[in-house]
């Protein structure tokens, strides 16, 4: 049985390193080998600010971008959200995606890879726990938190892991996997 693992890079910002350090675990998850993994850009559905019409819960999309989106979160079985902290805070434009639809969240494993200065974009992924779970997702305990990222950049820009780093994806990797098979049979 196939798990199909999205790696979404939330933010959309110019200059961002959300793709370097997205990059990075993409690799580590196509080498943990237990999942289908996609690369999901926010950055590229360009979603505007939520502009449905109905509630989501309805599923009565009326604009193509969010039915392409709809289709892509109800692809995955589970995500890890690369994100960054603004303000203490979560991007908006990952609360906005997250707000566009409801259901194709549900009964979901969600693993945070975050980043920043100091505090490694920790605010920003508490604030994001509080609202996977308003979507009925697990989010995992554990996690991937970058401190100082910037420091961690090659001369290409390219994010240099730490060991630490590794065994926490690693970890990370392996906690999705199992809540992933078991809330497929609540998907059923």
């Amino acid at each position: 049985m196939v798990t199909e693992l999205h790696i979404i890079i939330c933010s959309t910002r110019p200059g961002r390193v959300g793709p370097a350090v997205a990059r990075w675990f993409y690799d580590l998850a196509v080498q943990h080998g237990k999942f289908k993994v996609m690369w999901v850009d926010l950055a590229e559905f360009n979603l505007p600010v939520y502009d449905e019409p109905e509630h989501p819960i309805r599923q009565n999309y009326r604009h193509e971008h969010t039915k392409r989106w709809a289709a892509s979160v109800n692809a995955a079985d589970a995500y890890v959200f690369v994100t960054p902290e603004y303000n203490f805070g979560p991007p908006p434009s990952l609360l906005n995606a997250l707000n566009y639809v409801y259901k194709e969240w549900n009964y979901k494993p969600a693993g945070l890879v975050s980043y920043g200065g100091i505090s490694g974009g920790l605010r920003s992924a508490l604030v994001e726990k509080i609202t996977l779970t308003t979507l009925k997702m697990m989010p995992m305990v554990e996690a991937v938190t970058v401190q100082n990222v910037s420091a961690q950049l090659d001369v290409d820009r390219n994010f240099m892991p730490g060991e630490h780093h590794v065994n926490s994806g690693t970890s990370l990797l392996d906690e999705l996997h199992k809540w992933a098979q078991a809330l497929k049979t609540m998907r059923q």
